[in-house]
């Protein structure tokens, strides 16, 4: 992996902690300790915004469902066409996985 100046031991060390949460309730109370109503908000508009860019749906529909301004919303359109993959691969891992459970 390219080196990055955010990823340190601090950070593995996060993320190794979210990977043992063991459900949704566990997640939801971790992040509630972790982050501020609004942080969680603003981290779940973004991850709609990308869910909403990958299907195609325009700028100005995204910016009136989700408030997020346009700025933020080529952001993570950047991130989601040439960032780490993050957004794709959760993606996928979720359509994936809604496939699935409706066979």
């Amino acid at each position: 992996m390219k080196s990055y100046k955010w990823v340190n031991k601090s950070t593995d060390e996060l993320f190794t902690s979210i990977l043992k949460l063991k459900n949704l309730d566990e997640t939801r109370r971790f992040f509630r300790d972790l982050l501020t109503e609004e942080e969680i908000k603003e981290f779940a508009n973004r991850w709609k915004v990308a869910q909403m860019l990958n299907k195609n749906i325009t700028y100005s529909k995204i910016e009136k469902e989700t408030g997020m301004s346009t700025t933020t919303i080529a952001r993570i359109s950047k991130w989601l066409k040439s960032g780490m993959n993050g957004y794709k691969l959760m993606i996928n891992r979720l359509n994936h996985h809604d496939l699935a459970s409706a066979g």
